[in-house]
C-alpha cells in the first residue's frame, strides 16, 4: 500500500459495516426471538442518524467543495457513490430479515404481523371502524394544485401518496394528493383477542388500514394507487458563531427549522410505479440514488413498541439485578465508604444507583454546600436533573455545565437547563465550538478537618435508563489530586482564563491527544530497546489519522497492539509490512460497548486510563473531554480483566476486522467465552 489515502477506511462504510454487525444479531438463531426483533429496530435507528448526519454531511460536502480529498483519498461525490451501494445493499438484506426469518419465525410463536390480503371479515370491519373512530378525524389529505401546493413534509414523518382520478366537489383534478399520518398514531397496532383468530398477538400496521380506507378520504373519487413514502433530512444543528448573544434562544430557532432540512434520503414502497417516484423526488431535490424501495413499513423503528406489547419472557432476554460493590452492600454511608478508598461502578453489571445516591443524599445534606455537574445526555424525565432541583432550592451552591448540542437530545438538555436556572442554580453552556462531552460529577461537603470534595468520573451519560443498556465504568473517589483536577476543569468552563496544569487528569482539547501520542511513541521505544511492549485499547470510534499513523508506527517497531473498538475503525490491522501486529475486534451483544479503556504497558508499569473520548478528531480537538488514570492496584486489575482479556478472549460476540474493512465473525470450537455474559453471572442476580 503505497498511497497514503489507502491507508485509512471510509469513515461512512466502517458505520454501514458496523450496523452489518447489528444485523447479524437479528439474524442470530441462539438469540431470543423478541430481542432479534429488537436489534432489527436498532438497525433502522441507527440509519436514520447515518443519513441526517454522515450521508447530509458528504452531500453537503459535494455541492461546497466538490475537490475535497476525504481522508480515505475519495471526494464526496465518489464517497457517496458507494455509501449508495452499500446502504441499498444493508437495506434489502435488513428487509430479508424481516420478512423472510423473523416474521416467519414470529408466527410460529403465534406473534402475527397481518397483510390486508389476511384479513378475515371480522378483522376487516374491525379495522373500518378503528380508521373512522381512530384516523378519520385526525388526517387531513392535501390535493395538490396551484393554491395547494406541496406539503412540508416532516423529517422521518409517514406519507402516502395517493393517485386519484375524477374530479371533486369544484372541479379540480389534479390526480395527486398526500397523506400524512399523524406522529402521534401509533404504527403497530395490536387487534383486540375477540378478533384474533385464536391468536394471542396479532398486529397490523398502520399503513395497511389507511391503504384499505383512504378512498375514504376522497369522497365520489376514484384511488388509482397509494404508496407510503418517508423523507430522512439534515438533521446536524450549526450554532458555532462566538458573536452569539445567547446560545440557547439560537439553537431553539434552529431546533424548529430541523424537521424541514435538505431531503437526503427517500424511502418509497416497492409497488410505488416509477412516475410516482420521479415526481417525489422532483419535491425533495434528491437523485435515483437517494431512493430505498422496501417491501414493507418504511420505518421500521416503529417495531421496537412490539417487544412491550407481547408477554412472552421466554422470547426475551432474561431480566437481571445489578449488585453493588460490597462495602455498599454493607449499608456503608456513600461519602463514608468513598473515603475507605476509590470505588469503581461497572455498569450495568454493577448498579448506576451509587451515582444517583450521590446526588440525592447531597441534595438533603445539610453539610454538602455545593454541587458541580456537566450534562450531556441524561433523558427527559431524570432524577438526577430532579436532585439538582431541590440542592438549588434547598440553597446549595448548583452549578450545572448543561451541553446545548448534545444531538438528538438537544430540547430535552434546554428544558433541564431552564428548571435548572428557575431553582436557582448556575447554568453555563461551556465553549462555543466545543461540545463539554466529559461526564463530571462533584459534591463539596463540610466535615471535620474542613471541606472535602467527592467526585464521580464516567464513561457514560447520567442517564440511568442507558446504565442498564450500555457497558461503561463509574469512579467514585475523594482523592484530592482528582478532585482538584475536576474543580479546575468546572472553573474553566465557567469562568473565564488559561487552562491550568492538571495533576492526574488529561483533557481535551489540551493534553489528551498529546498524552496518547507520546504513551504510543514511548512503547516504541521500548520495542526498539529490546523489552516487552503492548498497547490494548478499547472505544467505540478510532478514526484520528495522528494516532493511525503512530500505531502504524508502533506495529513496525514490533509494538504488540490489541484494539477493540465496538464501532467504526478507520485502521487497516494485519497488513504486511504496515500493521500486521495490530489486531482489532468488534464486539457487539446484548449491552452497547461504550467504555473507553487504554492500556499502556510501559515497561511494566502499566498505565491505565478509562476516558469519555474515543480516539476521533472531534473528541481530541472540538470537544471537552476527560481522561483519570486508575492509580489502585486492585481496581486497574479489575478493569484490565473485565475491560480488556475477557474480551479479547470472547469468541461468542467477537468479529475480527480484515485488512479491507471487512469483519469475520469468531467461530467457537470447544468452550465458549461470552465477556458480557461472564460479567452478568459474576456481578448480577
Amino acid at each position: 500500500m503505497s498511497h497514503t489515502q489507502d491507508l485509512l477506511i471510509n469513515r461512512e462504510l466502517g458505520l454501514l459495516e458496523f450496523n452489518r454487525r447489528v444485523l447479524a444479531q437479528a439474524e442470530d438463531a441462539n438469540l431470543p426471538l423478541l430481542e432479534r426483533l429488537k436489534f432489527l429496530c436498532i438497525v433502522s435507528s441507527n440509519m436514520d442518524e447515518f443519513f441526517e448526519v454522515r450521508v447530509a454531511w458528504l452531500q453537503e460536502t459535494a455541492v461546497a467543495t466538490p475537490e475535497r480529498i476525504l481522508a480515505d483519498g475519495t471526494t464526496p461525490e465518489q464517497a457517496l457513490a458507494k455509501v449508495a451501494t452499500a446502504a441499498h445493499q444493508l437495506v434489502r438484506d435488513q428487509y430479508a430479515v424481516m420478512s423472510e426469518v423473523l416474521f416467519p419465525a414470529l408466527r410460529e410463536e403465534n406473534i402475527i404481523f397481518l397483510r390486508r390480503n389476511e384479513w378475515s371479515p371480522a378483522q376487516q370491519q374491525w379495522v373500518k371502524d378503528f380508521f373512522f373512530r381512530e384516523l378519520m378525524p385526525i388526517l387531513t389529505p392535501i390535493g395538490l394544485d396551484p393554491s395547494h401546493p406541496f406539503p412540508k413534509v416532516l423529517n422521518k414523518s409517514l406519507n402516502f401518496a395517493v393517485e386519484l382520478e375524477g374530479r371533486d366537489a369544484f372541479g379540480r383534478a389534479s390526480g395527486i394528493a398526500i397523506v400524512q399520518a399523524p406522529r402521534i398514531l401509533p404504527r403497530v397496532i395490536k387487534l383486540p383477542a375477540d378478533v384474533s383468530d385464536g391468536h394471542r398477538h396479532t398486529f397490523v400496521f398502520l399503513s395497511s388500514i389507511l391503504h384499505s380506507h383512504v378512498h375514504e378520504l376522497f369522497s365520489g373519487m376514484a384511488v388509482k394507487g397509494c404508496y407510503q413514502f418517508r423523507v430522512t433530512r439534515d438533521s446536524e444543528l450549526t450554532v458555532e458563531d462566538e458573536d452569539v448573544k445567547n446560545l440557547r434562544t439560537a439553537l431553539q430557532g434552529e431546533l424548529r427549522q430541523r424537521q424541514f432540512g435538505d431531503a437526503v434520503r427517500l424511502e418509497i414502497a416497492d409497488t410505488c410505479p416509477l412516475h410516482m417516484e420521479e415526481f417525489l423526488l422532483t419535491q425533495f431535490n434528491l437523485k435515483p440514488r437517494d431512493v430505498y424501495r422496501v417491501n414493507g413499513p418504511v420505518n421500521l423503528v416503529r417495531l421496537m413498541q412490539v417487544p412491550d406489547l407481547v408477554d412472552r419472557p421466554d422470547l426475551k432476554f432474561t431480566p437481571f439485578i445489578p449488585t453493588l460493590p460490597e462495602i455498599l452492600r454493607k449499608k456503608t454511608p456513600l461519602f463514608d465508604a468513598i473515603r475507605k478508598g476509590d470505588i469503581l461502578l461497572h455498569h450495568p453489571f454493577q448498579s448506576f444507583q451509587p451515582v444517583i445516591d450521590m446526588l440525592t443524599l447531597a441534595a438533603s445534606d445539610p453539610h454538602v454546600v455545593a454541587i458541580k455537574m456537566t450534562v450531556y445526555r441524561t433523558g427527559t424525565d431524570s432524577v438526577l436533573m430532579e436532585s439538582l432541583i431541590a440542592a438549588a432550592r434547598a440553597g446549595k451552591q448548583v452549578t450545572v455545565v448543561v451541553e446545548l448540542m448534545a444531538r438528538f437530545d438537544e430540547e430535552a438538555n434546554i428544558s433541564w437547563a431552564s428548571r435548572l436556572e428557575d431553582a436557582g442554580a448556575h447554568v453555563v453552556y461551556g465553549v462555543i465550538g466545543y461540545k463539554v462531552h466529559a461526564k463530571m460529577l462533584m459534591v463539596v461537603r463540610r466535615e471535620e478537618h474542613g471541606l472535602r470534595r467527592y467526585v464521580h468520573l464516567g464513561t457514560g451519560n447520567y442517564h440511568p435508563r442507558t446504565a442498564r443498556l450500555y457497558t461503561d465504568f463509574g469512579l467514585l473517589t475523594c482523592n484530592e489530586q482528582i478532585a482538584s483536577d475536576v474543580n479546575d476543569i468546572f472553573v474553566q468552563l465557567t469562568g473565564l482564563g488559561r487552562a491550568s496544569q492538571l495533576k492526574l487528569l488529561f483533557q481535551s482539547p489540551f493534553t489528551l491527544h498529546s498524552m496518547v501520542m507520546e504513551a504510543i511513541d514511548r512503547e516504541i521505544a521500548h520495542a526498539q530497546a529490546g523489552k516487552p511492549a503492548q498497547i490494548i485499547a478499547k472505544m467505540n470510534a478510532l478514526l484520528e489519522s495522528q494516532v493511525i499513523h503512530a500505531l502504524y508506527r508502533a506495529s513496525q517497531a514490533g509494538v504488540k497492539i490489541q484494539l477493540i473498538v465496538r464501532g467504526v475503525c478507520a485502521l487497516r490491522p494485519g497488513v504486511p509490512g504496515l500493521s500486521e501486529n495490530i489486531s482489532v475486534r468488534s464486539i457487539v451483544g446484548r449491552f452497547l460497548e461504550h467504555p473507553r479503556v487504554f492500556y499502556f504497558h510501559n515497561d511494566r508499569k502499566e498505565d491505565l486510563l478509562i476516558a469519555s473520548a474515543d480516539w476521533m478528531g472531534r473528541n481530541f480537538f472540538r470537544r471537552i473531554e476527560t481522561c483519570v488514570p486508575i492509580v489502585d492496584a486492585k481496581l486497574k486489575r479489575r478493569v484490565i480483566k473485565e475491560a480488556l482479556r475477557l474480551y479479547l478472549d470472547d469468541n461468542v460476540n467477537a468479529w475480527d476486522m480484515l485488512p479491507d474493512g471487512g469483519y469475520k465473525r469468531r467461530t467457537f470450537r470447544g468452550k465458549p467465552h461470552c465477556a458480557q455474559l461472564q460479567l452478568l453471572e459474576e456481578y448480577t442476580r
